[in-house]
Formats: structure tokens, sequence, C-alpha cells
């Protein structure tokens, strides 16, 4: 495709509008897996990412980026569950002496998993692989449109998005011990921030996916050079290891299943 037809799709991008249906899916105040973006960072004002994530990045900061196959080995079902019922009844989470790398690198793509709308929603998704289709032989192109393309995000899917890309380029930088390459990471991650419905292309639209998750990973700089929090540090200063959140009521816990990474 000519770069003149590449302009005039990234041109039409500002139309583009994110259909965030707040009335499907009630908030549900007990819990913390399962909620929407929006209401689970929703005191988070400055960078609104929910606090669960920058605990378990924090705790995967200091104990996993050494960690030989990390995000690829699955964690325990038996602490997983534990965890996660904790966090969902508001009770204090003590990572160090209750969890381990691969139980914690599990539950935190679980979060993503149980998302009511992905971090990358539906309706982007599809923008998003017909920019990077269309764009594939032109990079620069393709960067600047999808720039934009991100830039429609709502705050909190924005702002965890670019959260978890950093923290996937920090985990990539130790690839040598971890084994966790860019190109690894993608295939990880791919399904969890982009949701393919099944059908029969779905396999082919996830490896699209994926690629473009690699592409967002090799340019992160590029992509989020205008986010103000871009040269701030992942986690903030403390210990990371122990969230202590304001009791809430007990509600119903949800069954966590054992996670296979690719």
């Amino acid at each position: 495709m000519g770069t003149g037809a590449s302009i005039s799709i990234c041109q039409s991008l500002s139309s583009v509008e994110i259909k965030y249906c707040r009335n499907k899916v009630g908030p549900q105040p007990q819990r913390t897996f399962g909620i929407p973006l929006d209401y689970s960072a929703q005191d988070e004002t400055q960078y609104p990412v929910p606090p669960i994530v920058k605990h378990l990045v924090g705790y995967l900061e200091e104990f996993g980026l050494n960690h030989k196959g990390l995000f690829r080995i699955s964690g325990s079902v038996t602490k997983i569950k534990a965890l996660k019922q904790k966090y969902d009844q508001g009770e204090e989470v003590d990572l160090v002496n209750e969890g381990d790398v691969n139980s914690i690198a599990s539950l935190l793509k679980l979060f993503l998993n149980e998302l009511p709308v992905a971090v990358l929603p539906d309706n982007l998704c599809a923008n998003i692989l017909a920019t990077f289709e269309d764009n594939k032989n032109y990079m620069a192109e393709c960067t600047r449109c999808l720039k934009r393309l991100l830039s429609s995000l709502p705050k909190a899917h924005y702002s965890l998005f670019h959260f978890l890309i950093r923290f996937l380029v920090k985990v990539a930088a130790y690839s040598d011990v971890n084994h966790m390459t860019m190109e690894n990471l993608a295939i990880v991650f791919g399904p969890a921030l982009f949701r393919i419905p099944c059908s029969p292309s779905a396999p082919e639209k996830q490896t699209v996916c994926n690629a473009i998750l690699l592409h967002f990973l090799q340019h992160h700089e590029e992509l989020f050079a205008d986010c103000p929090d871009t040269h701030f540090s992942l986690t903030e200063a403390g210990d990371p290891q122990i969230l202590s959140p304001a009791p809430l009521s007990q509600g119903p816990t949800q069954q966590t299943e054992e996670i296979h990474h690719p």
C-alpha cells in the first residue's frame, strides 16, 4: 500500500470512537478481579493503574527478573486461588510469604484475562489490526498511526497498557537470564491484551496480534513519547510486597483454573 493511502487511513483514525459500555458490567466493590479498569483504578488519579497490578509487578521486579522462564511456567493452583481470594476480600496480601514468582506471574495474567473489557477493547483491536496489516511495509507510518490509535484509549486502559509495556521491556532486558525475549513475551501476553473471538481465522489473527505487541515493545519509546509518565519509575517508593487495602465486605469468590503458558 502506498504512502498516500497510508496517510489517508491515518487521518481517518481521529474519528475512531471507543465504545465503552458502563451499563453492561456493573462494578462489584467487594472484588478486585473481573471489574472494569476505570473502576479498579478510580483512586489512582495521576497514573490510573490498578493497585493490584502495581503490587504484583513490584514483586516481580524485585524477585522475578532473573527467574528462568518467567511467565512461561504455570504457578501453584492452590496459591493462585488463595491470593485471588484475599485480594477479592480486601485482605492484606503479603506476596513474599504467601506467593512465589511463578504463581504471582500467573496471577497477573489471570487479572488481565478476567477484565470484562480487554486492555485493548475489541473495536480498537480491529482498527489496530487493519492499520498494522495495511502499513506493515511502511513501519514508520505504521508506528505513527498506531500511536494515534493508542491515544484514543480510555485513560485507565492507556495507563495500564503503557505500564505493562514498560514492565515487559524491562523483563526482556534480562532475557539472557530469564530467557524471555520481546518475541517470547509478545507470544505470552498477546492473548491477554488482544481478545480474539473464536473463529476459523482466530489462530491467524492471534499471530498478527502477537506481532503487533512485539512492535509495541520494540517501538515503545516513540509510541509513548508524549506520555508524561514515561520517565517515572514503574513502582512507587516503599515496600511493594505488602498490599493493605481498606477492609471490604466479603463476597463470593471465583474458582481459578491452572494457567498454561505457551
